[in-house]
């Protein structure tokens, strides 16, 4: 559920749109005239792992409160005074049971909707697949091979995707609910490198 801010967080007078000179120019914003405190609105970090197990295998899992065959990656917010790593590897313990051993940066995408910006890892863990202990706010899970693994066009997704074809295997796409676009972004995938370098990708346009 997303909420909406209307008071100001230091003296509780109600926020206006107000337009202010910034570096880019007159914008307007959430302001408060009493004090002048802004409200940014700044998308908020969330952190997902393409959870591997030693036999090569994904872990997929399904939200308590989503409908019946939808499955995912694990994910969850990034806390006040840990790092993006450190994050990443409390959200998998917590709601998997499964302990990281190592853990390498994916790639980063938004996930407008929401307002929030999605950090994703590949995580390798310990343990076997029966090993999975779920959090009450999973309700279930499945492992899947890269050959067996289907990508949904969202952030998320391409991560899995970059994790399946860091395997050799072709990416297969699909809708991640009935009745969505099953078809991806051609400006999110494929990954467009600059200049065959794969450290770099294509800067985005700005308007």
């Amino acid at each position: 559920m997303q909420y909406e801010t209307k008071f100001c967080v230091n003296c509780a007078t109600p926020l206006q749109w107000i337009v202010t000179a910034e570096d880019s120019g007159d914008v307007s914003r959430l302001r408060c005239p009493a004090c002048g405190w802004t409200h940014w609105g700044n998308p908020t970090p969330v952190l997902a792992a393409v959870v591997e197990n030693d036999d090569g295998q994904v872990l997929l899992a399904r939200n308590a409160l989503w409908q019946e065959g939808v499955f995912g990656l694990i994910t969850g917010f990034m806390e006040a005074g840990e790092s993006p790593e450190a994050g990443i590897t409390r959200e998998v313990l917590e709601e998997t049971g499964l302990r990281a051993k190592a853990l390498r940066l994916i790639g980063c995408w938004e996930f407008l909707r929401m307002n929030q910006v999605l950090i994703a890892y590949h995580v390798r863990v310990h343990g076997k697949p029966g090993d999975v202990r779920l959090s009450p706010e999973l309700a279930d899970y499945q492992w899947k091979t890269a050959q067996q693994a289907q990508c949904w066009p969202a952030g998320t997704g391409y991560a899995l995707a970059e994790w399946i074809k860091s395997k050799g295997e072709p990416v297969r796409f699909g809708a991640f609910r009935p009745g969505q676009n099953p078809e991806p972004d051609p400006a999110k995938w494929p990954v467009r490198y600059w200049d065959e370098d794969g450290r770099f990708v294509v800067a985005p346009a700005l308007d």
